[in-house]
């Protein structure tokens, strides 16, 4: 039986091609998958061998889950590990254990600076456009290529990457944009790195600006997450393992217990990065299977239907195969080598379309400047569950055919007239039952958004289970049963949907319109999974389209209703410098600048939670609050604090009540400055005295030369110690602060029902005005001035700091939808691929319905019927069927978008917004996919002569 199977799978072989391209295309997105995880964690792992290269590294020694560090709507329960700061004048202690080389602390800050390239605009490369402040001196992994490394603020060196990207080359002046603003500075030298930065642009600093940058980008000062360690062992050379064990026990065994600090391996603190890196960028193959997944299961009906078309034409001779003694299992069995064949051939090519997928997206990547240089290539693990996947879903897609050739009885299987369709009402039933189920978990998410924290329902066992499944598991089940209903349903809605959609068609061209009609009806079950796989792809597209619509909806009123200045001023780096806020201060048309800053390390009766210093113009020109108790533009002038709703209600707060508010501010240690200048200077004195006691005795040894060498050595150490910048030996420390203030007014606001305003004074009194970080900036023009002439006025003054964008509500509203709008693309490209199998879908029923009534089409030639009538009848066939599953999938995607829309109401989804001109389009195209899918067919049906399909069998 294995020898028919073969001949059967040859035999058939061309009937096959659509179904393995389903096969390849699913199984290429679910090996890329892999493909592409294992080519970004390569990359990670190359970067971090570069970028973490310190052979110990010192750390906290007291992990901390702080899931705390902003209050949102959210409910997750996840929270990221970390460990405490630890004190930077630890690199003293450390740097005096036996066998260190190096010890430094905050070696790289990210997304602080902007580097004006040589065409005078901000250089931004890659995809993440990350520029990454470095101290390239201190740096095992960064290699000085030409000149030097910088010596202060108003000198770097660029990477041999940023160098190439910014047209700049060594000795020429640019602009870079520190947090302060923007400062001329010259490059002074060009390095490079052993592995590829992704993209990124490095750009190397002295180690006293990194320090200054990353004490003002963290809000700490005096402290770091570590400090990096180079060992002496090995001349300068990365530690072994072992080295690096027993250089972290040395200084392990130096730090003083209150420091609060642990070293560990530099291995260990790589592996630890690498995995979170990992774990961060391990959504993405998630997300690529769950579009293989819905390729895969859309292409399973192209199989089903395939072989259910086989089967019925080839029952004679598998009920002759019965009636000489083969049993059921056997003939099951030769259905099922097809099957195993069709997904062997199928999974091959689909890892070889895979692989080359990835690979081109590592080109593609590469010239939107981020290489990458993981590799690409699958694994055999990889291969392997390519070749299962695609094996499982051919043979899936075959069980329920084979099972019918096998259980046939074979003299019913050797009559043409065999196996009518059975009734298609029990699967309907079933499937309308699945369906209400899913509806209620839908009706449920409803409640759950509704109930905005309260119960659900007054049943007590529903509540219990919307508590534990929550909003995202009510959706997902929904959506399965009501997909999975809908599909069960679909025979059963056949007949009358080919009557009322073939309404038209059959006005038009009675002849083709009404044989196209009864041709559907004739195989519910077949045209109803050709529909489905289109309706699966439809039904989601639809649904983001409504989700998407609704978010920038959304948002559009929130910035109608609620924004009432005049221009929003915004920075691509997150901070505004206090320089540009003045100027712009300084024009004489505006009334009002009122600079939104967000408020560091603030705690409310010890807990954290988002905090925004305002001005008290804040409510009065830029927003319109909505309170729910209290007066907010009052309550900020007075000096109180205004509270989200959101947050209020988690915290059960109230107008009224005292909330005791802790911060810190960062002061000079005047003890530890003394001491380290103390130090600094003995260093000094203690290297001079070395330095001319070794030149006396080169001296009385006769040497000259050497003795001169070393007293120039001296007098350069004296010169060097002269010319120090003070502020590298100031020592800083954090100063505790508290103040008790009474809630004025709670507000509702979508965008802050999480947020705590606090006005300015209060909020420079908590903590430095240098650890408040400007993210916005509200322009209000003056009355009667001319608000479109005050636009170029400031863009004058913010021209000069590159970084800066000025936006009115407009722009500001299309900044938002067009963010939304390109997630939009990217999974309207994902999902593509199940609409093309489900195109390849039809054209395949059709072509094997074609062949199926090779006989039919040729007697209805015969009779005079023209060849423009059979292609007509053939293009509303598979019109139909297009749009049969387009209608169903826009009409239950439409309702997921709702159900979606309306759960999150709440959390500022406030508007529903349906896309009718966009479903409109998906409907219209429907029509000309089907018509498109025709012409295959078509033109197979009417190429063979009349007389040979008449006596076709």
């Amino acid at each position: 039986m294995i020898r028919v199977g073969l001949r059967d799978a040859r035999a058939h072989f061309s009937r096959f091609l659509l179904s393995i391209i389903a096969i390849a295309l699913g199984v290429s997105f679910v090996v890329g998958s892999f493909c592409f995880r294992e080519m970004l964690n390569n990359q990670v792992d190359e970067m971090m061998a570069t970028n973490a290269d310190h052979d110990v590294y010192v750390r906290g020694s007291e992990e901390q889950h702080d899931d705390e560090t902003m209050s949102t709507d959210s409910d997750s329960d996840t929270s990221t590990a970390t460990y405490n700061m630890i004190d930077t004048s630890l690199t003293t202690t450390i740097s005096k254990v036996n066998g260190v080389k190096d010890a430094t602390a905050d070696t790289s800050v990210s997304g602080v600076l902007t580097l004006v390239g040589k065409d005078g605009n901000a250089v931004s490369s890659g995809m993440s456009g990350v520029t990454v402040a470095i101290n390239g001196k201190a740096w095992r992994s960064a290699h000085l290529e030409h000149g030097d490394w910088p010596k202060n603020r108003h000198e770097i060196a660029l990477h041999t990457f940023a160098l190439e990207q910014s047209g700049l080359g060594i000795g020429d002046t640019t602009t870079l944009v520190y947090p302060s603003g923007p400062e001329d500075v010259k490059i002074v030298g060009s390095f490079s790195t052993d592995s590829s930065q992704a993209g990124a642009l490095l750009i190397a600093v002295p180690g006293n600006v990194v320090k200054d940058l990353y004490e003002q980008n963290s809000g700490q000062s005096g402290q770091t997450q570590n400090i990096g360690i180079y060992g002496s062992a090995n001349g300068g050379s990365p530690l072994t393992a072992s080295q690096q064990q027993e250089l972290a026990d040395r200084i392990n065994k130096a730090l003083p217990r209150s420091s609060k600090a642990h070293a560990i391996t530099g291995d260990q603190m790589r592996d630890e990065s690498s995995k979170s890196s990992k774990e961060m960028l391990g959504f993405i193959q998630p997300l690529i299977l769950i579009f293989a997944v819905i390729a895969l299961f859309v292409g399973s009906f192209i199989i089903a239907n395939t072989f259910s078309m086989i089967v019925r034409e080839s029952m004679r001779g598998y009920a002759l195969l019965r009636s000489i003694g083969a049993s059921s299992g056997q003939v099951f069995l030769t259905v099922i080598i097809q099957a195993l064949i069709l997904g062997l051939v199928g999974s091959v090519a689909g890892i070889a379309l895979g692989w080359g997928m990835v690979k081109g997206i590592a080109v593609l990547l590469a010239q939107l400047g981020t290489p990458m240089t993981g590799s690409v290539t699958p694994t055999p693990n990889d291969m392997l569950v390519g070749l299962v996947v695609g094996i499982v879903v051919a043979v899936i897609g075959a069980v329920l055919p084979a099972r019918r050739a096998a259980l046939a009885p074979p003299i019913q299987a050797m009559n043409e007239t065999v196996n009518p369709e059975p009734s298609v009402a029990p699967r309907a039933i079933a499937g309308g039952i699945i369906t209400l189920i899913g509806a209620l978990s839908w009706i449920l998410c409803w409640r759950i958004g509704a109930a905005d924290g309260k119960e659900p329902t007054s049943v007590a066992a529903v509540n219990a289970l919307a508590d534990a499944l929550g909003t995202g598991w009510m959706l997902g089940i929904g959506a399965a049963c009501v997909v999975i209903g809908m599909i069960m349903v679909g025979p059963a809605l056949v007949e009358t949907a080919s009557v009322v959609l073939g309404w038209i068609p059959s006005l038009l061209f009675p002849v083709a319109g009404r044989l196209a009609m009864r041709n559907l009806s004739r195989q519910k079950r077949r045209t109803s999974n050709t529909a489905a796989a289109l309706f699966v792809g439809v039904a989601i597209v639809s649904c983001l389209g409504v989700v998407a619509s609704s978010v920038n909806a959304s948002v559009a009123g929130i910035i109608d209703s609620g924004l009432k200045t005049d221009y929003i001023v915004s920075s691509t780096n997150g901070q505004i410098p206090d320089k540009a806020v003045n100027d712009i201060k300084g024009i004489k048309d505006v009334k009002s600048v009122s600079v939104s800053r967000m408020m560091m390390n603030a705690k409310f009766d010890g807990e954290t939670a988002l905090a925004f210093a305002e001005q008290p113009t804040v409510f009065s020109d830029v927003m319109d609050p909505v309170a729910t108790q209290g007066n907010a533009d009052k309550a900020l002038r007075r000096g109180e604090l205004v509270v989200g709703e959101k947050l209020a209600e988690d915290r059960d707060w109230k107008v009224g009540d005292k909330v005791t508010v802790t911060c810190k501010r960062v002061v000079v240690d005047q003890e530890a400055t003394a001491k380290a200048q103390a130090d600094y200077q003995a260093q000094v004195q203690a290297k001079v005295q070395s330095l001319q006691t070794e030149a006396q005795t080169l001296l009385a040894a006769g040497d000259q030369v050497g003795a001169k060498a070393k007293a120039d050595e001296a007098q350069q150490a004296v010169a060097d110690a002269q010319n120090i910048d003070p502020a590298t030996l100031v020592k800083t420390k954090d100063e505790p602060t508290k103040a008790i203030r009474r809630i004025g007014a709670i507000i509702s606001n979508s965008v802050y029902r999480t947020a705590v305003f606090m006005n300015d004074e209060q909020a420079e009194n908590l903590t430095n005005k240098e650890a408040l970080f400007t993210i916005m900036v509200f322009v209000t023009a003056r009355h009667g001035s001319d608000v479109a002439g005050l636009r170029g006025k400031i863009l004058k003054q913010t021209k000069p700091y590159y970084v800066l964008t000025v936006q009115d509500h407009d722009e500001y509203k299309s900044t938002v939808s067009s963010l939304v709008d390109q997630m939009l693309i990217v999974l309207y490209a994902l999902l593509a691929l199940s609409i093309i199998i489900a195109i390849f879908g039809i054209v395949n029923t059709l072509a094997l319905s074609v062949s199926e009534r090779t006989r039919e089409i040729g007697l209805l030639r015969a009779i005079g019927t023209s060849k423009a009538k059979i292609r007509g009848m053939l293009a509303i066939e598979a019109a139909l069927i297009s749009v049969l599953g387009t209608v169903i999938g826009l009409v239950v995607g439409t309702a997921a978008g709702v159900v979606i829309q309306q759960t999150y109401k709440a959390s500022g989804m406030e508007q529903l917004a349906i896309p009718w001109g966009q479903l409109g389009v998906f409907l219209l195209l429907s029509i000309g996919i089907g018509v498109l899918a025709s012409l295959p067919p078509s033109r197979r049906a009417l190429k063979a002569p009349v007389l040979d399909a008449v006596a076709s069998e």
